[in-house]
């Protein structure tokens, strides 16, 4: 796939051009079509631009929501405390007036970008003169995939929302309403059932197609959509058919999930693909959005962990996957970083840089997150490139780190989890072992509900900041039936009451209210389950698509 990734600038030409919304996008290029598909190549042309979709509109907009949901999370702040916040703050501190927020509607509008896309493909694509009908059924196939893909992600995000399902003109598409959640996860299984008997598997393709949607990834979503829904028993049989399979398999160092040199690894079942060869900068953004400003190689500080997951961390003995995951201000090496002096001779080169090491009684030579503009002076390990591996240490977008999108380590959590739902803790402790065997802790022995929140906290601790978490403690639900995400948020809320007590509050996000520490306070559960639909969509449709509660 690396070979057309170099052609992914021009495909928007080829039918589309730019545009604001999805309820426009069917007017362009449409008298292209009838003439478009005549052969192979551009079939697998158009095909490319479903792909690119998963980043589309350029390499900042689709990352912004990736990383909000983990600021709407325990696990993140915004973080960069020097700079306006507007986009985030609405939605990350559940303020409950993101109804016109950017990200979310740049999300909105590509996610539908990619369904156009993909409904063009599936409909057009069996019609062309293309000789080769294996060729031509997997071309469909990946569509399929990358549409039932693109709908898990807005359902995850806003509930119900409007289908469709073909390549629609503009008076069939505005006067459209929204679908419920469960006709929207039908739709989505049929698509990667679908897709899963067409697509070959991970070990089939050839090497310049590593990258393509695989038949292990499209059993991944669905076994994650299934327990999305608690769907256990579904999820339990199509993740054990997976597994089975042998495709996958967990790298032998965590450190190693996240690095350049491990770009779709055995560990990885799906993942955007970014690529950088001194002509096309089509580089990964998430380095430079989550890189310390304080840092060589500046970058905007967004989405810094909190001091709340690295006490996880702690308390669960867990300091392989805590290196990996958090660089913390102060700290006197940098995991996988061989080149740390040049950290420690840029940090020198603060003014207020003696200041803190007396303050703080630092080392003096260890690198500093400063405090001042970092919410919790610590930024994300996992996005972060050692300095060796930067082909150019100013330009960050330029690294070919591929995101991962979905992991085998997910899908032995999910396996485990609802086989712990269905009360097979046996194959449970089997499996969540296996992941924890990979960073040296003990096996888990509990049972039942012991054995749920083991589950629960492995889950956050593995997948931390990689867009997970949000997801599931919306879903999940304690002893009594509240919803986790209830118990932490709130005036009450646990997160909340330990950020603004400043007897427990971290020192670094307590002296820091740039981003003030109250953050959920305001939070409602009959409100914030999902985002708000963008106001500008309900606009567009003369309001038959209507806004989700309590954002009106």
């Amino acid at each position: 796939m690396k070979q057309i990734l170099s052609i992914i600038a021009l495909i928007a030409s080829v039918v589309f051009t730019g545009c604001s919304d999805f309820l426009e996008e069917e007017v362009r290029g449409q008298e292209n079509l009838d003439t478009y598909f005549q052969t192979e190549e551009e079939a697998e042309s158009f095909l490319t631009g479903c792909y690119s979709a998963l980043t589309y509109g350029g390499w900042w907009q689709i990352n912004k929501i990736w990383l909000l949901s983990d600021m709407c999370s325990d696990d993140s702040w915004m973080g960069n405390t020097s700079q306006d916040q507007g986009d985030y703050i609405s939605l990350a501190h559940y303020q409950g007036t993101g109804q016109s927020n950017e990200a979310v509607a740049n999300f909105w509008q590509y996610r539908y970008k990619g369904i156009l896309r993909c409904n063009i493909a599936i409909e057009r694509i069996p019609e062309a003169p293309i000789l080769n009908q294996a060729k031509k059924s997997r071309l469909v196939a990946e569509a399929r995939f990358l549409r039932a893909y693109y709908y898990f992600e807005l359902v995850k995000n806003f509930g119900d929302i409007p289908l469709i399902t073909g390549f629609l003109m503009p008076d069939k598409i505005v006067g459209i309403t929204r679908s419920n959640v469960s006709t929207i996860y039908e739709f989505i299984e049929e698509d990667l059932k679908a897709a899963a008997e067409v697509l070959p598997q991970r070990s089939e393709y050839d090497a310049a197609d590593i990258g393509r949607a695989t038949r292990g990834a499209a059993l991944g979503y669905l076994g994650k959509t299934y327990l999305y829904q608690e769907k256990w028993k579904e999820a339990r049989d199509v993740l054990k058919t997976l597994i089975d399979e042998d495709e996958y398999d967990l790298l032998k160092n965590f450190g190693d999930v996240w690095s350049v040199d491990h770009n779709n690894s055995e560990e990885s079942l799906f993942e955007v693909q970014y690529m950088y060869d001194g002509v096309y900068a089509l580089g990964g953004s998430l380095a430079i959005i989550t890189g310390a400003r304080s840092g060589p190689g500046d970058g905007w500080s967004w989405c810094q962990p909190t001091s709340d997951l690295e006490n996880t961390f702690i308390a669960a003995g867990d300091d392989e996957r805590l290196k990996w995951t958090i660089i913390k201000t102060g700290c006197t090496e940098i995991a996988g970083e061989e080149d740390f002096d040049v950290f420690i001779e840029n940090s020198k080169k603060m003014s207020s840089y003696q200041s803190y090491i007396e303050k703080y009684g630092w080392d003096e030579n260890c690198y500093i997150v400063d405090p001042k503009d970092h919410k919790s002076a610590r930024i994300n390990r996992k996005f972060f490139i050692p300095y060796s591996k930067r082909p150019q240490v100013y330009n960050l977008d330029k690294i070919p780190l591929n995101h991962r999108l979905l992991r085998y380590a997910d899908v032995l959590l999910m396996y485990a989890e609802a086989c712990n739902e269905l009360s097979e803790d046996a194959t449970a402790r089997t499996y969540l072992n296996k992941v924890r065997t990979r960073v040296h802790l003990a096996d888990i022995t509990a049972s039942g509900n012991e054995l749920r929140k083991a589950i629960r906290t492995e889950r956050r601790l593995e997948l931390a900041l990689e867009n997970n978490r949000l997801y599931d403690i919306r879903r999940w639900t304690d002893d009594n039936g509240k919803k986790v995400i209830s118990n932490l948020f709130g005036p009450n809320g646990t997160f909340v009451q330990y950020n603004t007590n400043e007897n427990t509050a971290d020192i670094y996000e307590w002296e820091n209210q740039g981003e003030p520490s109250s953050k959920g306070s305001t939070f409602k559960e009959e409100r914030d389950l999902v985002f708000p639909i963008p106001l500008y969509e309900i606009t567009m449709s003369n309001g038959s698509i209507t806004q989700n509660p309590g954002w009106n």
